[in-house]
């Protein structure tokens, strides 16, 4: 795959708060970069190169991979002035990378970040489940009880990734022992979302990614793992790529209620992208939960974002190879699997993007592999 813009070099990010920096998540990151410079004919650098400054030409030939979603400010410093520099995302606002923005305030007086748009939740609430957004431990209670009044709530903590930092509640005294596990500080400076619990859910992953100038779209879904410590996490995705962005996808024949989290997922990205003009992202993947409520009724709607390198990067990247390899390929299958409590699990053919044992999360093994 040649790359698009000339990119000479592919460069992993200083991490920003809030940032995945466990050893599993470093060494998968360093790997998915060496992975990306060979797709671009780009050479992966853990430092910068000699005479490497983001204000001359050695910048604008760099794709860099972040850590997380970054703000302007870091792109700037960076000399990023183009998505096609960056494998992942830059929003105008730290906190407009995260769930927070999928539900308008319950209280319109909780204090708020700079850049909040009070009118955002409430376009985007046809497409995803009902919840709120606040930004104190007040505003988080009393959004818990209205809610409580339909049914069964979940409450997330903003900074936590893969299915952790979550609390089930299904009463009053429940509400008050989840909110005593709260970080006041943390609420108030990222906040918190408290939105409707689903049974009997499947998490469909949609996305749309761009790199070396070749677009994919896909569809896929996530399975669950239990971690060292038993809790339930994320385990990996299983995704349908084919060549093209959105409309590509929304044109396949599928299932209804996929087709609806299809529609869903890209008018929430649109709708983000309308209120804030300046997002720039080569990366755009949305979680999107089909279950049933409380009330029995089937729901569907987009979960969060993630404009960043995540757990299912390593299957968009082995598409992009495939159809390197293929230029009559039209679709393919890929996959990634994350598995606890062993080493060496990956199977033969597969890529391996971590394999060890983490110092916080004990033994476990990374890797991605095509299917079909």
């Amino acid at each position: 795959m040649a790359s698009s813009h000339q990119t000479r070099f592919v460069k992993i990010c200083p991490a920003q708060s809030g940032a995945m920096n466990n050893e599993h998540d470093r060494v998968a990151r360093a790997e998915l970069a060496r992975r990306i410079a060979r797709l671009g004919e780009a050479t992966f650098v853990e430092h910068d190169p000699p005479g490497f400054s983001a204000l001359d030409d050695s910048a604008q030939k760099t794709l860099f991979i972040p850590a997380s979603t970054i703000d302007l400010a870091m792109a700037r410093q960076l000399g990023i002035s183009d998505e096609s520099q960056i494998y992942g995302g830059v929003v105008p606002h730290a906190f407009v990378g995260s769930k927070v923005i999928t539900h308008p305030l319950f209280q319109s007086s909780d204090a708020v970040p700079v850049g909040w748009h009070s009118e955002l939740g409430a376009a985007l609430a046809p497409h995803v489940l009902s919840g709120w957004s606040a930004f104190s431990v007040d505003a988080v209670r009393a959004a818990g009880l209205d809610l409580l009044k339909q049914g069964a709530i979940r409450l997330k903590e903003v900074e936590a990734t893969a299915g952790l930092g979550q609390f089930v509640v299904t009463s009053p005294r429940k509400l008050e022992e989840a909110i005593a596990q709260l970080d006041t500080e943390a609420v108030a400076r990222h906040g918190v979302v408290i939105e409707e619990n689903l049974d009997n859910v499947i998490t469909y992953s949609v996305g749309m990614t761009c790199l070396f100038g070749d677009l994919i779209s896909y569809w896929g879904t996530q399975r669950l793992a239990t971690n060292n410590d038993g809790a339930t996490v994320y385990g990996g995705s299983t995704l349908h790529v084919v060549r093209g962005g959105f409309e590509r996808l929304a044109g396949l024949d599928l299932a209804d209620d996929l087709k609806q989290g299809i529609k869903k997922a890209i008018a929430y990205d649109a709708i983000v992208s309308k209120f804030y003009p300046d997002l720039m992202a080569s990366r755009r993947n949305y979680d999107v939960a089909a279950g049933i409520n409380s009330s029995g009724e089937i729901r569907i709607g987009v979960l969060e974002q993630s404009w960043r390198a995540g757990g299912a990067s390593g299957a968009e990247i082995a598409a992009f190879k495939a159809f390197a390899r293929d230029p009559e390929l039209s679709a393919v299958t890929c996959a990634t699997m994350e598995i606890y409590g062993e080493i060496d699990a990956a199977p033969i053919g597969s890529i391996v993007y971590y394999s060890g044992i983490d110092a916080v999360a004990g033994p476990m093994t990374k890797y991605a592999m095509e299917l079909e």
